[in-house]
């Protein structure tokens, strides 16, 4: 009887061929997306039973107010707050008075304490079997991951409230504020923390534990931070490859300049961290398919870097324009069409190749689109250069002409490239003069705010998600 009960039973569905019932097309992408709610749920449910996240929180108040009130009484003494005239009020801005040292705490914190949030979120399913679980579920395991890492920045956007406390204490104290270099700062620092829950959660999926995660996040940081060191040495090749580190990037946000080729490699390796993740966390997928899918996944990363660092999209979002020439300067340069080439003999550690650096050449990357840059000093502090080897010098190559100047002002090089170019310089119509934005004010209540009543409110939340 059992027997035919069970035969019944089997002849119920068939084995093969069309759902007897189908779904609606619309019904289907329905369910679909309320299971993703669901995941979503669960994983935001799993971020606040985290202590690391709370910790997170709890530490984030305290680094950004220490950055803020440090900020604001050092931008209170530049602007004369003692009864004196402001010094250099035209270097007064927000963005560098008070948005990036306050913001600097978030960059600290990308580095050093979010990963170890993102890394208890796959180590912790690993050791407890959870995984196994969340295999079962609905939905392959790119959509649970995609999950993971909206929880993971949905709970950086919590941690940005005493960043936008930090902000509106500084519009009570008088400050001013440029929206689009405001936002971009926003951008600069989202990529930044998407690119650490990428790396993190790649080290968690390859790792055995959490620690070993930890370790391997720690040693990607040390990594990147000694590319940029043998890169201020070496330049070429080592040099492209050190701008797309973490705080090379972040760095051009903080100037207010928008990179296209930065962004999209940013973003870029943030993605391919949870691919890589998706790759090695599924358990029934032979090693062969892992190291080929791995192979596969760092061709399709090196070809979209390599097509991201040939990309000159850039904007200025800057307030004072920081990072252009003058508007004519501008249209007159981009009248030129022949390729120039800049052969520059400094060392690293010559200040006047940071002055060149600083003040033309990341200009010239933004407005000529034929320019090569060479740097050929033998040494690196330039202190023991022969004669012969023409230390100082810097030669511009165009259309077979080339012309040597040791200076490097900003208009004395301007006037070289017009010249060799054949292009008349332009005449600069008198423009209103950034003049700065001095504020004396003190910091008043900022250290109860962030110090006393953060801490406090973070306890408080804490105790109310655990009762």
């Amino acid at each position: 009887m059992s027997g035919q009960r069970k035969k019944e039973y089997l002849d119920i569905r068939p084995a093969s061929g069309p759902h007897p019932n189908p779904l609606p097309k619309g019904e289907g992408v329905f369910q679909q997306s309320y299971s993703f709610v669901q995941i979503f749920a669960k994983e935001w449910r799993e971020l606040l039973a985290s202590r690391s996240f709370w910790l997170l929180l709890l530490m984030i108040g305290p680094l950004v107010g220490h950055g803020f009130i440090t900020a604001v009484g050092l931008y209170a003494e530049a602007s004369g707050i003692g009864g004196g005239p402001a010094a250099l009020p035209q270097g007064l801005t927000p963005l560098d008075g008070m948005l990036t040292p306050a913001f600097g705490a978030y960059d600290l914190a990308a580095t050093f304490l979010f990963p170890f949030v993102a890394i208890r979120m796959i180590a912790s399913e690993k050791q407890s079997g959870g995984l196994k679980l969340l295999l079962q579920l609905p939905g392959n395991l790119a959509t649970k991951l995609s999950a993971k890492g909206l929880a993971l920045l949905a709970g950086w956007l919590v941690t940005l409230i005493p960043g936008l406390l930090a902000i509106s204490l500084w519009k009570l104290y008088g400050g001013h504020l440029y929206a689009p270099e405001t936002l971009n700062l926003f951008v600069g620092h989202l990529l930044r923390v998407m690119l650490s829950a990428g790396i993190a959660v790649a080290a968690a999926a390859l790792a055995e534990n959490a620690a070993s995660a930890a370790i391997v996040t720690l040693g990607f940081t040390v990594g990147t931070w000694a590319l940029e060191y043998v890169a201020a040495y070496r330049g070429g090749f080592l040099q492209q490859l050190a701008n797309y580190t973490p705080t090379a990037a972040l760095r051009s946000f903080e100037h207010g300049l928008l990179q296209l080729s930065t962004s999209i490699a940013m973003l870029a390796i943030s993605v391919a961290g949870f691919a890589l993740a998706a790759i090695w966390l599924h358990t029934g997928r032979t090693w062969r398919f892992r190291l080929v899918g791995t192979a596969a996944l760092i061709l399709v990363l090196a070809l979209v870097g390599f097509g991201a660092n040939g990309l000159r999209g850039s904007w200025d979002l800057s307030e004072n324009r920081r990072n252009s020439f003058s508007r004519e300067d501008e249209a007159a340069l981009r009248q030129i069409r022949p390729a120039l080439k800049i052969t520059v003999v400094l060392s690293p550690e010559d200040p006047r190749l940071a002055d060149l650096e600083q003040n033309v050449l990341r200009k010239l990357r933004r407005v000529l689109t034929r320019l090569e840059i060479h740097y050929v000093a033998s040494t690196v502090t330039g202190l023991f250069e022969k004669p012969e080897d023409h230390y100082g010098e810097i030669w511009y190559e165009m259309s077979g002409q080339r012309v040597m100047e040791r200076s490097t002002i900003e208009q004395v090089v301007l006037e070289t490239i017009y010249q060799l170019a054949g292009v008349t310089a332009p005449q600069h119509i008198e423009e209103n003069v950034f003049g700065g934005y001095p504020l004396t004010a003190y910091p008043r209540g900022a250290g109860w705010i962030f110090y006393v009543l953060w801490p406090l409110m973070v306890g408080f939340v804490w105790w109310l998600v655990r009762s």
